[in-house]
């Protein structure tokens, strides 16, 4: 039987545990030109105890840009910045995933240059608000990508996928959840196209698809993972009965060979199907009613997840596989200090040996 404190191999890769470290947005890319800075390289070495890290979503392109300080991968500056942050983990012993990230419609309009506007599969804005550090703001009315751009967007994954690799990643995890970009794709009321990039379920799912096999082919599959989030119903995506539309995805992404799966859950039912249909490694972000705790762990043991990822308690414990191992305490997230802000809230979490 596999605990979470097991080493496991990740399609190559030789991890010290099964404990993940999600993506989590913390807006503090306040280098120029969106980089890492030296709180960010910090940061991420003071979690490298994780079995694989997985950073903030990095957007492909400028206009994959939708939130303040986010940083990106598709410039020299940035290569050489989050360059710092993997020779930092490295350099203690972890492994790192950059997460590719293209928001589509969600986003802020005055984060980008003149004459730019958020692109999505069509012009349907987003329910509600977004965070800017101006404060919050209505989602505004996105432009529908031309075929040609999806292609060319696609291809925009590709290149962000080799950046990556040029700057010392392990690999890249595809942002499919959210209601991010290609999360917009797979959803029926956020994809009305009517062409090859929708108007059916295996349409909708044709640009995620794509994407893993573009980013596959420029850096290999086993260096590839994907996050998805099926009938989680975030930034206002709808999806009722998701079954067939995550079946037919994954049977896709089986076939091109991706490392894992990573899936935010909303159904067990659906992450057992999910599990039986994918042929890599499942890393899972379980259902709770709060934060992903110790008390998750026996998924592992129970096979219903070959690892686990822990969000908020990864934020605040960056020894957080000594502390499960150990059984406690914890530290408690201090959601005022999430986004943005000095390193309050962000370095000065205490270990478990201090």
């Amino acid at each position: 039987m596999a605990t979470a404190f097991d080493p496991i191999d990740l399609s190559g890769l030789r991890l010290r545990n099964r404990v993940v470290m999600p993506g989590m947005g913390r807006a503090r890319a306040f280098g120029p030109g969106n980089t890492p800075t030296d709180s960010m390289v910090t940061y991420y070495a003071q979690r490298a105890t994780a079995g694989l890290i997985i950073t903030e979503g990095s957007q492909p392109s400028v206009v994959g840009q939708g939130f303040p300080s986010t940083p990106g991968l598709h410039s020299a500056e940035q290569i050489a910045a989050w360059r710092r942050v993997t020779d930092a983990v490295h350099a203690e012993g972890g492994t790192i995933f950059a997460q590719i990230s293209h928001v589509g419609r969600v986003g802020d309009p005055g984060l980008l240059p003149d004459g730019l506007v958020q692109v999505a599969p069509s012009a349907i804005a987003a329910p509600g608000q977004l965070f800017t550090f101006d404060g919050m703001k209505d989602f505004t009315t996105p432009r529908e990508l031309t075929s040609q751009e999806v292609r060319e967007t696609i291809a925009d994954f590709a290149q962000a996928a080799r950046n990556a690799i040029e700057a010392g990643f392990d690999g890249v995890e595809l942002h499919a959840a959210y209601g991010y970009l290609l999360h917009q794709f797979l959803a029926p009321n956020s994809n009305l196209r009517t062409d090859e990039w929708g108007g059916s379920m295996e349409g909708r799912v044709r640009f995620a698809a794509e994407v893993a096999a573009a980013v596959s082919e420029a850096i290999g599959a086993r260096r590839t993972g994907i996050r998805i989030s099926p009938g989680t119903g975030y930034n206002g995506v709808e999806e009722p009965g998701p079954e067939p539309t995550y079946v037919h995805l994954v049977r896709r992404l089986s076939e091109i060979g991706l490392a894992y799966l990573h899936i935010v859950e909303n159904s067990r039912d659906l992450t057992s199907i999910l599990r039986k249909e994918f042929s890599g490694t499942l890393i899972l972000n379980p259902a709770t009613d709060g934060f992903t705790s110790a008390g998750e762990l026996a998924l592992i043991e129970d096979g219903t997840a070959d690892m686990l990822s822990f969000g908020a308690l990864f934020l605040a414990n960056p020894d957080l596989p000594a502390r499960l191992r150990a059984g406690g305490p914890f530290n408690t997230p201090d959601q005022t200090t999430y986004y943005g802000g000095t390193d309050k809230g962000y370095l000065d979490y205490p270990y478990l040996t201090s």
